[in-house]
């Protein structure tokens, strides 16, 4: 076993789970690849941290120090002051080809809620920079996200996956906004945030004729930059609540750790406009909303990401022939991944092996040369094919089982054996 995943997504758990194990900002990131490292030494480690998903990708060059499932989730627990109970403990992992299939299907969008969503692709490239700057990366984790993201740009060019409505802010604006409100374009938008999910969202608003932007993040530089692309009013955090209140759509997808808006925040921002009909679409994991705003009052419509999901279940449906395309073609690209792995975990053995024989074979040439002086230059050559012949044909089987073997894994324990019987140093 080289690689593992540890998986925490929308299929298997919901919004509350995610949100008690999410990796939200880089502070929080940081801290996690200290522990990692800590714990397991000489493992790779990639997190991937989003409002869909938190999975921990490890690999390693020797199984034996690769973590199990059970060290993993150990750590999730641990971390996040959490107990290891049934929710936790039934996180499922995935090892070795099933690892790697499922990396290359969640980077081309093929495991996203919105089925072919862009920003995933981003989310993974940032994941896999975030985990190499911390000097969490190796040989097997570069080469893996490397693939993967060559992969993705596969997928998204021979299939039309990524076509129409994919993003999840523009699905989920799209279909629940629409049935609160007729139009968009004489509503006030508040967005909290300005990162890609703000950026989604936005693009989808001004294409549906939204005029009335308000821009609000902590990092105001940020929010001004996103405002000015957008053609929105940035404003201070300080004026949150203020703006809570004018607003008829907020969409909030902060990356902050807990709720920024309590329940008694958001009624106090209702006492005077009951009546007016307010969307919300928090994008946060963990939320940025308490989900107890939805009882405020029937004129609060609050959806968080798990309310999408049976929509894109249907979209989904809607899409099975470009699914399989995309599906051939991580296939296509996992066995090639591995049998390059294999070949290269094989290929030192391979070589060793055959670097010592050589060795012994020249060793008791140049002894028998030098007891026949009488053999001529032809004789000599002669001589050296028909050991190289015997060399080849001695070697032929151990090396070709070796080959059979890697196809279906790194065959370490006959590696192993190899070592030991033809005592092959490192």
């Amino acid at each position: 076993m080289n690689f593992q995943v540890v998986v925490c997504s929308h299929e298997q758990s919901n919004l509350e789970l995610r949100e008690k194990i999410a990796f939200p900002n880089e502070e929080t990131l940081n801290k996690a690849y200290d522990v990692l490292a800590a714990l397991f030494p000489k493992a790779e480690h990639v997190i991937l941290s989003t409002c869909n998903r938190v999975e921990i990708y490890t690999a390693q060059e020797d199984d034996v120090d690769l973590p199990t499932r059970e060290e993993v989730l150990h750590f999730l627990a641990d971390f996040h002051h959490l107990p290891l109970d049934d929710q936790i403990k039934l996180i499922p992992a995935m090892v070795d080809q099933e690892a790697v299939t499922h990396l290359f299907r969640v980077v081309s969008g093929l495991d996203s809620m919105v089925l072919g969503e862009p920003q995933i692709v981003n989310q993974v490239k940032q994941a896999y920079k975030a985990a190499h700057e911390k000097s969490a990366c190796g040989p097997l984790t570069h080469a893996w996200f490397q693939d993967a993201i060559h992969v993705s740009a596969r997928v998204r060019s021979e299939t039309a996956l990524a076509e129409g409505k994919v993003s999840i802010a523009s699905v989920a604006v799209g279909e629940f906004g629409k049935n609160i409100f007729e139009t968009f374009t004489d509503k006030v938008v508040l967005v909290i945030g300005a990162g890609e999910m703000a950026d989604e969202a936005l693009t989808y608003l001004t294409e549906e004729g939204v005029r009335q932007l308000v821009i609000v993040n902590r990092n105001f530089t940020r929010g001004e930059a996103l405002a000015e692309k957008f053609g929105g009013t940035p404003r201070p955090y300080e004026q949150l609540e203020e703006w809570l209140a004018s607003a008829d759509i907020i969409i909030s997808a902060t990356g902050a750790d807990r709720p920024i808006v309590t329940k008694e925040m958001f009624a106090a921002t209702r006492k005077q406009n009951q009546q007016k009909n307010v969307f919300i679409l928090d994008l946060g994991a963990p939320r940025d909303f308490e989900p107890a705003i939805s009882d405020l009052d029937e004129n609060v419509f609050l959806f968080d990401i798990d309310d999408l999901e049976q929509t894109c279940q249907r979209n989904r449906g809607l899409r099975h022939k470009e699914i399989n395309k995309g599906e051939q073609i991580i296939e296509e690209q996992t066995q090639k991944f591995m049998q390059a792995l294999y070949h290269r975990a094989t290929g030192p053995v391979v070589k060793r092996l055959m670097e010592q024989w050589s060795e012994v074979r020249d060793q008791e040439l140049d002894r028998l040369f030098s007891r026949l002086d009488s053999l001529n230059e032809t004789e000599q050559q002669e001589i050296t094919y028909a050991i190289d012949r015997v060399l080849k044909k001695l070697l032929h089987p151990p090396l070709q089982t070796l080959k059979d073997q890697a196809r279906e894994g790194t065959p370490h324990s006959l590696m192993d054996a190899l070592r030991r019987l033809f005592r092959l140093s490192d």
